[in-house]
């Protein structure tokens, strides 16, 4: 019901658009592309994928190397043989394998694992609630601009009427009662205007804020999908797709398999060990044996092979305090869990009471606005004759345009409720709603690549700004942008009113 055509003329022309108009489609593509928000969730997301190839290098092999060159200043007693006073070089390697650790890193695998997994909800999450304040944004333009259209020509008829007034007092046909009442009507008419311009441009800003870029000629929005016929089945639906009841409760599986690492600090760990020394005397031999008088070599290798295993015994209470610790964090979280899944149902059924309200709203606008268009043509018509006053002709006419401005409003607030109760149940997406402006971005690509990565010197390149800025070039500040370079130097690039960077002095 809520896409029924308007009766009245001028709000069906308003509510039209073009061919050459953009569409919602259009907005909710540039949003994906270019919004802040939604972007800066991505990088997050990446964050946290890095988080599982740390929580798997902890069981991996390490091997580091140690070169050291020393002199001895002073020797005495049965250590100062008296042939060798130069440096000596060493060098070592060693290599350590953890064995066991007592399913710490296990447990911590687990938990970063279920923690990508409660970013990959979460960016679903942020990705619903950015396109629903962009419908908002764009149906908030589209209703604004027609309520200023209807003002304008609010103000056009009350300007007519005011003229035909003064002219029927002028043949004396009229009261200046009459006039005064014409013109009073028309000041707060404009008044009215102003205010709904404001309120346009005010819109306008927030949609390019949102959408990235400023509203052209907007399309009338598509229908919404099938939506629930009741409340309790809108509810069913989001408590099992809502993305960010789905977030809340892999936080909490993840803090569970914190508590398991906590609880790993009791017990013992064992490693594999691997070492070699080489150590050479620069200056000469090594000296002899103060004892068999026989010379030490130059140069000597030595290498180990063991295994190594730390038993805690006594560790002033510390992991029984990251136990409870861990266990807080846990208990928090499953409280929040609960927190969430009130917060979804409520939602859900707001959401789907604001666009049952605002349907029926509809309907109810839409009956009013006919019929007061029959009003005001008998007001108009039964004035003539001097059955109605003046005042009963403005009464009708302002009794019209306060009907047409409820029906465009309720229009909005259906659609937006309705988009309202589409997120709630996680249908939001781009996915959901087959976005076909590219390729979707894809949270596993990043994942494969850094979850089980290697190398330690692998590293991404600094990644640019994604989210398109809104402001001109000449509003550009003339101060100086502070950014830090790959070296950690800071670099200063002055720029200047035109928007244009310098390079650095």
């Amino acid at each position: 019901m809520y896409r029924k055509i308007l009766s009245a003329g001028i709000l069906a022309a308003l509510m039209a658009g073009t061919a050459s108009a953009d569409t919602l489609r259009e907005a909710l593509i540039s949003a994906y592309r270019s919004n802040p928000t939604l972007t800066g969730q991505r990088e997050a997301l990446r964050g946290t994928d890095a988080a599982v190839a740390i929580a798997r290098a902890a069981g991996r092999p390490s091997v580091s190397g140690t070169v050291g060159l020393n002199r001895d200043l002073t020797r005495s007693g049965i250590l100062d043989t008296g042939t060798n006073k130069g440096p000596t070089l060493s060098g070592g390697v060693d290599f350590s394998y953890p064995l066991f650790n007592g399913g710490s890193v296990r447990n911590s695998i687990r938990a970063a694992e279920t923690r990508v997994e409660a970013g990959r909800a979460t960016l679903r999450a942020v990705e619903g609630d950015v396109f629903t304040e962009a419908v908002a944004a764009y149906m908030d333009v589209i209703r604004d601009r027609a309520i200023v259209e209807l003002n304008q020509n609010q103000v056009r008829v009350l300007t007519t009427n005011l003229e035909a007034t003064r002219d029927r007092f002028e043949i004396g046909d009229l009261t200046r009662t009459d006039v005064a009442q014409s013109e009073a009507r028309l000041e707060l008419q404009r008044s009215r205007l102003v205010t709904t311009q404001g309120v346009l441009t005010a819109s306008e800003a927030n949609y390019r804020r949102v959408i990235g870029r400023p509203p052209g000629q907007l399309a009338p929005p598509p229908p919404l999908p099938p939506l629930p016929a009741t409340a309790e089945e809108a509810v069913r639906v989001a408590l099992n797709n809502n993305p960010d009841l789905i977030a809340i409760t892999r936080q909490a599986n993840a803090a569970r398999f914190d508590v398991r690492v906590a609880q790993a600090g009791r017990l013992p760990t064992v490693s594999g060990v691997a070492s070699g020394t080489y150590v050479n005397a620069l200056g000469g031999s090594n000296g002899s044996d103060p004892v068999t008088g026989e010379s030490f070599p130059r140069a000597g290798t030595e290498t180990s092979i063991g295994l190594n295993s730390r038993i805690p015994i006594f560790q002033g209470g510390l992991p029984a305090a990251r136990t409870r610790q861990a266990q807080a964090a846990e208990g928090q979280l499953v409280e929040q869990v609960v927190g969430t899944e009130r917060a979804v149902v409520s939602t859900t059924r707001s959401a789907f009471a604001t666009y049952r309200a605002a349907v029926q709203a509809i309907e109810s606008n839409t009956v009013a606005v006919r019929a007061n268009e029959l009003a005001l043509e008998g007001a108009r018509a039964e004035q003539s004759v001097g059955t109605r006053t003046v005042l009963d002709v403005l009464n009708a006419e302002q009794e019209l345009l306060n009907s047409q401005v409820l029906l465009v409003t309720a229009r909005r607030d259906a659609y937006v409720a309705g988009f309202q109760l589409l997120n709630a149940m996680g249908q939001a997406e781009a996915r959901d709603l087959g976005l076909d402006g590219g390729p979707l971005y894809d949270p596993l690509g990043n994942y494969r690549r850094v979850a089980g990565s290697w190398n330690d010197w692998a590293s991404d390149p600094r990644r640019p700004a994604t989210a398109t800025r809104t402001v001109d070039p000449v509003e550009l500040p003339a101060q100086p942008i502070v950014t830090p370079d790959v070296t950690g130097r800071t670099l200063i690039e002055p720029v200047t009113t035109s928007g244009v960077t310098q390079p650095p002095q």
